[in-house]
C-alpha cells in the first residue's frame, strides 16, 4: 500500500485492490460512440436539466439491494428524461456487472457510461460503452496505468473518457491530458463524506469548452438547482432515482424549475 492509499477509507481500498486483479477483455474493442455532449445540448433545448440516471443495484455507501433487472431500470430513466445512463460494471462491491451494461446499452437510445474503476488498459476491453469513467485520483499509482496512458488508450478505441475530480489538483491533471468531460465528485473517496461545495469551488476552474459532471450527494430538485447555477452542464444521480419508483423520480429531477436561476459564469479565464 503507498502512502495515498492510506488516507483511503477502508472500503475504497478494498474496492482499489480488487480493480488491480480484475482481468481485461480478450480482444481489444472498437466503439461507435453516441455522443454525449450533444445529448446534453438536446436534453437544454428542450428545457429539461440533463441527468445521468445511474442504475445502481447496491454499494458501499447505501444500505440494501436493488433486484430489479438492470434493462427494465434503464428503460424507466430513459421514459423519464434521462439524457444518459450510468452502469456499474463493478461486481464485488455494488453488484454491477459487464453483461448488465452490454444489454442495457442494446435496449436504449441515449448514451451509456461504464461507471467501474479501470486502472489499466485492457480493462477498457472488457465490454463496449460510450462513455468510460477514469477517475483522476487512482490513477499514476502503484499498478495502475496512468492517467494519460489509459485517457489515449480510451480515445483510440472510440469511447468518451469521462474524467472524474475531486481537487483543484486533479482537474489539472484532467485538463493537462485533454479530457473534454470532466466530473466534479462531491464524495471524499478519503473518508466517503459528501460536501455539495467542492462542486461549487472547482466548477469556476473548468474551461469553457469542457462538458462538466456534478455527481455524488444530489438528492433533491433543490440540489439539482444549486449545481446548475454553479455550472453543470450535466448531473450524475445515483440513489435518490433508485429509491423508489425510478421513472417518476427522474421526471421530477429532470424537470427545469421555472424560477431557477441562469447558471453561474465561470471565471479563472476559463469556464
Amino acid at each position: 500500500m503507498n502512502a495515498s492509499e492510506d488516507k483511503l477509507a477502508p472500503e475504497v481500498r478494498s474496492i482499489l485492490a480488487a480493480a488491480r486483479e480484475r482481468p481485461g477483455g480478450e480482444t481489444r474493442v472498437d466503439v461507435d460512440a453516441r455522443s454525449f455532449p450533444e445529448a446534453v445540448a438536446a436534453t437544454e433545448a428542450a428545457d429539461r436539466v440533463p441527468v445521468v440516471a445511474e442504475v445502481k443495484p447496491t454499494s458501499p455507501t447505501t444500505d440494501g439491494e436493488r433486484t430489479d433487472d438492470a434493462v427494465d431500470l434503464a428503460e424507466q430513466m430513459v421514459a423519464g428524461g434521462a439524457t444518459a445512463l450510468s452502469v456499474l460494471t463493478e461486481p464485488e462491491h455494488f453488484g454491477g456487472s459487464t453483461e448488465n451494461l452490454r444489454r442495457v446499452r442494446e435496449a436504449v437510445d441515449v448514451p451509456v457510461l461504464r461507471k467501474d474503476f479501470v486502472v489499466r488498459e485492457a480493462q477498457l476491453d472488457a465490454v463496449e460503452s460510450d462513455l468510460v469513467l477514469l477517475i483522476a485520483r487512482f490513477l499514476d499509482e502503484d499498478g495502475t496505468d496512468s492517467l494519460a496512458t489509459l485517457y489515449e488508450a480510451a480515445r483510440d478505441r472510440g469511447f468518451q473518457p469521462l474524467v472524474e475530480v475531486h481537487t483543484r489538483e486533479e482537474l489539472e491533471r484532467a485538463l493537462d491530458v485533454g479530457a473534454e468531460i470532466v466530473g466534479v465528485n462531491n464524495r471524499d473517496l478519503g473518508q466517503l463524506e459528501v460536501d455539495l461545495g467542492t462542486f461549487e469551488a472547482i466548477a469556476p476552474h473548468v474551461p469553457d469548452d469542457v462538458t462538466l459532471l456534478a455527481e455524488s450527494g444530489v438528492s433533491t430538485v433543490a440540489d439539482v438547482e444549486r449545481m446548475r447555477a454553479a455550472g453543470a452542464d450535466a448531473i450524475l444521480i445515483g440513489t435518490a432515482i433508485m429509491d423508489g419508483d425510478v421513472e417518476s423520480n427522474t421526471e421530477r429531477l429532470t424537470a427545469e424549475a421555472t424560477d431557477t436561476e441562469p447558471q453561474a459564469e465561470h471565471t479563472d479565464s476559463t469556464r
